[in-house]
């Protein structure tokens, strides 16, 4: 969700702050701007639409500086228009805000009655002109900065800059994402370290309630009693530099081709021969495991859905109880926790709001401890747990989520091991799970073959409006996954449902014109999915059937068959969760969306 970009430098920072906005391109967004301290004074552009766009705005009528702040917007207050893209100004100030300001009327109100005038439908223009009204009382901006942020309701990250205080940037966070970014002889703020990779490897992650006080020498950060504190400085490598296609047509499309590295990444070091290395959990993991329950586990899109996998893997392997819930209903509801109960969270970015504001109010509910899985070593959610695993995905630039999910499932079954192990699982059974975790990027790879004949199905797809994807057992929340997907990226309405719930109500929905897409790999409910779908064809549906080569299943008139290799039992999950992700893939291309940015959605939602 929006994107921020600073900097302060000895030399012309439009550029800088140009290519950082491409750089969180990937989070979502509709419209863009900048705004930059030069002789003229303070200087802004801002246009609707793409960063291209601004950049031709920006090259008709040049705006340059050496202190500037930019900024993505995914509108949430007022229409994507030139007038609510951000910066904001108020007299010689000038603001770019992620996040909500919840109490944005009552203080938009009590502004207006001081005769202020406002420009736009947004929430971040109060916090300009606070700012403005502040600093005719303060003596500097941080003062000023300082005196607003508690008249905040609500979550932000912001940057300000001031005429009056030509060789500074101000930024401040509480509730969403800010990282700092260290030069030599400049600096830089950014909502991640992505974007600021161009100028830098030395970052610094800002904590919850810190404003930093940024020039191109030096940079103070104080804490949100005020006081100055050093944060750690954390030396990127290259797996945190930003990726580019690759020769790809889009980053989903590599993405989805880089599973069978990044899963081979994600196992590295974490298991051996035949068992998982706890250790790869942290010093904490083991006594956290043996004393374990039950287990919570809170996500979000894509994130619930490898949750709901793994609650059959827990329950299968360990025998423990386990819930799994949206992160967004958790957070609003009275909780009744048992005793010793593990509370996981699982998040791609690590700074989902849903997901942090539940392990933020779980802290204070008595759990046992807090897991984390999670792709971004220094995300909030890690820093906030008590343990955690990294998902090795690496840089996932396209909104609709793929390596991450699969690299997600990868942990979660470690963790699902790992538990088992501490209550007495057989270390044969142990063994078998693994070896087949070693087969998993070959068999990732042979999977990803079937590229060429999903593209033909494909071609069936592009015309429809509804989709209905079925699976059984730990299938229906691949089905879900797989639904997601289609809908996130093609626009195609898409539900999935277990397939024994097909006669209480989807199967009156079923005709000609609805394809019906199931996920039949060849295990105990196997004839019983078969039973299902001879309901779908009874009812003229369209059968796309994903299917183990050995399940017995035919193409026939109505009833497509993609033959899949035989898997292990306890690789399915993981395996037919690809060809899904390329049916997705090849749909949205056909139909000419914007696969890596479809409409609405952004990468990462840090706002509630």
């Amino acid at each position: 969700m929006c994107g921020i970009v600073g900097a302060v430098a000895q030399r012309n920072v439009y550029p800088i702050l140009l290519e950082g906005l491409r750089r969180l391109e990937y989070r979502g967004y509709d419209s863009a701007g900048y705004s930059v301290l030069s002789e003229q004074g303070l200087q802004t552009r801002k246009a609707a639409g793409k960063v291209e766009e601004l950049a031709r705005a920006a090259a008709a009528d040049p705006a340059d500086g050496h202190v500037g702040i930019a900024h993505t917007r995914w509108a949430t207050h007022g229409e994507p228009t030139d007038i609510n893209s951000h910066p904001h100004n108020s007299g010689t100030l000038s603001v770019v805000h992620n996040g909500i300001i919840e109490n944005h009327e009552a203080l938009r109100s009590e502004l207006q009655a001081q005769g202020y005038q406002f420009h736009s439908q947004t929430d971040t223009e109060v916090v300009a002109h606070l700012l403005h009204r502040q600093r005719q009382h303060s003596a500097t901006l941080l003062a000023a900065l300082q005196a607003v942020l508690p008249l905040l309701q609500g979550a932000y990250a912001l940057a300000v800059i001031d005429a009056q205080s030509p060789g500074q940037l101000l930024a401040a966070r509480s509730g969403s994402p800010l990282v700092l970014g260290v030069g030599i002889g400049e600096m830089f703020v950014g909502s991640d370290a992505l974007a600021l990779r161009q100028v830098t490897d030395r970052v610094v992650y800002l904590d919850e309630g810190d404003v930093v006080v940024v020039s191109a020498a030096d940079y103070t950060v104080y804490d949100a009693q005020g006081k100055v504190v050093e944060r750690p400085r954390v030396q990127l490598t290259e797996q945190d530099s930003i990726a580019d296609k690759g020769g790809y047509r889009h980053f989903m499309c590599k993405e989805i081709f880089q599973q069978a590295a990044v899963l081979a990444d994600t196992l590295q070091g974490r298991i051996s021969g035949d068992r998982v290395i706890t250790a790869a959990f942290g010093h904490r993991a083991q006594i956290l495991f043996q004393g374990v329950a039950q287990l919570h586990i809170v996500a979000c899109g894509t994130s619930y859905h490898s949750g709901m996998v793994a609650k059959y893997w827990l329950e299968q392997l360990a025998g423990l109880p386990c819930q799994v819930e949206v992160a967004s209903e958790y957070r609003y509801r009275q909780v009744a926790v048992p005793a010793n109960t593990l509370f996981v969270t699982i998040s791609q970015s690590g700074e989902t709001a849903d997901t942090l504001a539940a392990l933020r109010k779980a802290r204070e509910s008595g759990y046992l401890g807090f897991l984390a899985i999670c792709n971004v070593a220094n995300s909030s959610l890690v820093r906030e747990s008590d343990i955690a695993l990294m998902t090795q995905a690496g840089p996932e630039i396209g909104v609709a989520s793929t390596k991450a999910f699969t690299t997600q499932l990868v942990a979660l079954q470690l963790v699902a091991l790992s538990i088992a192990r501490e209550r007495g699982l057989c270390a044969t059974v142990e063994a078998q799970w693994v070896a087949a975790l070693h087969q998993l990027p070959q068999r990732v790879t042979e999977i990803l073959a079937l590229d060429s004949q999903i593209e033909q199905i494909a071609e069936q797809f592009a015309d429809k409006h509804h989709a209905l994807f079925l699976g059984r057992g730990e299938q229906y929340p691949i089905a879900q996954e797989g639904a997601l997907k289609l809908k996130e990226i093609s626009y195609i309405h898409a539900e999935a449902y277990p397939a024994g719930e097909l006669k209480h109500g989807p199967l009156a929905l079923v005709d000609e014109q609805m394809p019906v897409v199931a996920v039949a790999p060849n295990n105990e409910l196997l004839e019983k999915l078969k039973s299902n779908l001879h309901e779908v064809r009874a009812r003229g549906g369209q059968l796309y059937v994903f299917a183990d080569r050995d399940a017995g299943f035919t193409s026939e008139p109505g009833v497509t068959v993609i033959a899949m290799p035989h898997v292990p039992k306890s690789l399915e999950a993981i395996l037919y969760t690809l060809p899904l992700q390329l049916l997705s893939y090849h749909v949205a291309v056909l139909k000419g969306t914007d696969v890596d940015q479809p409409r609405n959605l952004a990468k990462s939602v840090t706002v509630e």
